[in-house]
């Protein structure tokens, strides 16, 4: 196997491992994918000021995201059928982050369930919850969730109704996958994700299998999920998932001032400029472009995040500049997963986190917190 440089070179190898539609899933927006490629792209306008002649010794990257240290402003981000990347994926991810002092967010629609990740790790983990209809299905949801000792909730604001993602309906996408010839045939050049598959029983939605009212199999689940996301949600029901939790609460899904100020209003923790990856509204703004605006206009009254295309520590520092306290990764940790399972995901971590020390080094800085725009040369 060749040195692993970059993010993109695990992206690489995990297109090689990991069977077509699941990598497809990951890698993947919708409609015409202009705003996925535009979250990574986007990046590349931003140009860095070069100092010198700057003691670059006693670098630090500690910083906190919602009162929780950090050893770096990045939060593996919630991302759905992780342990489809990888056997009992989510377990592994959420192993790496918590060696390497970073948060993990295990999603409502993960392989994983919560209590496999209490059950893996010491540190507290965050959940990210999606509003749907079965409101005792999610009262137990946060029940679960503070039974397990998660120290926030990521309520994601931006799925109320699904984008189209075309290669998932190309690929027919399920989990586990279906016995097709087409999928039999990808398997087959797949052995090491088959071989970790047969090793595991984690196979479905461990958050949803056995807890939701119905749902007994693969089919059941499939109409039960797309009839729950819930397209009534509002500033009210946000109020209700605050009150309910009585913790630490992360708002993610903002992508517009005015919806920034509500969120900000809402007493929530922390926002996160976000649109989903690019996989609901094609069309929408980088998050990149759309962060400085809300930072300018709510940074001070609540922890503005970003998450959308980052792959490299600059990305990282370049986002906090432009006003984030935090970022939120989530293809960059699923390529490292795909690639090489847990230590994939550390190698990720690695790579982000030598980029950004050494990049911050260059603009003249050693603590990740004092950073700003005056390390930008922003593009006219």
């Amino acid at each position: 196997m060749s040195v692993i440089t970059c993010i993109e070179d695990l992206r690489v190898l995990a297109r090689k491992r990991v069977p077509r539609m699941f990598y497809d899933y990951a890698d993947s927006g919708s409609w015409t994918e202009g705003t996925y490629r535009a979250n990574e792209s986007e990046f590349q306008r931003i140009k860095l000021r070069q100092r010198v002649a700057v003691n670059m010794n006693d670098r630090t990257l500690r910083t906190t995201m919602a009162g929780q240290p950090v050893a770096m402003p990045v939060a593996i981000a919630p991302t759905g059928l992780t342990g489809m990347q990888h056997a009992d994926g989510e377990i592994l991810g959420a192993r790496a982050a918590e060696k390497f002092g970073i948060p993990f967010t295990l999603s409502t629609m993960s392989i994983c369930s919560i209590e496999d990740i209490a059950a893996h790790t010491k540190a507290p983990f965050w959940f990210q919850l999606y509003w749907m209809k079965d409101r005792d299905f999610m009262a137990a949801l946060l029940d679960r969730a503070k039974a397990a000792r998660c120290s926030a909730l990521v309520l994601t604001l931006d799925l109320q109704v699904l984008g189209q993602r075309h290669k998932d309906l190309k690929n027919g996408l399920t989990a586990p996958p279906k016995p097709t010839l087409a999928n039999i045939l990808d398997l087959m050049t797949k052995p090491r994700w088959c071989l970790g598959m047969a090793g595991t029983r984690r196979h479905h939605f461990g958050n949803l299998m056995g807890h939701a009212k119905g749902v007994t199999d693969m089919s059941s689940l499939g109409s039960w999920t797309r009839e729950q996301f819930d397209p009534e949600l509002d500033w009210d029901d946000v109020a209700w998932i605050k009150q309910r939790w009585g913790g630490r609460l992360i708002l993610k899904g903002i992508m517009d001032v005015e919806d920034a100020k509500l969120a900000a209003a809402s007493g929530a923790d922390a926002l996160v400029v976000s649109n989903h990856g690019g996989r609901q509204l094609d069309g929408a703004p980088a998050s990149i472009e759309a962060l400085p605006a809300i930072a300018d206009a709510v940074g001070r009254d609540i922890e503005v995040w970003m998450d959308g295309g980052i792959r490299s520590g600059q990305d990282v520092l370049k986002a906090v500049a432009l006003g984030a306290r935090g970022t939120m990764i989530g293809r960059a940790f699923l390529y490292g997963l795909g690639a090489l399972g847990e230590a994939g995901v550390t190698k990720a971590l690695e790579l982000i986190a030598n980029e950004l020390s050494i990049t911050m080094a260059f603009t003249g800085h050693t603590d990740i917190t004092k950073v700003d725009r005056s390390i930008l040369l922003m593009p006219r």
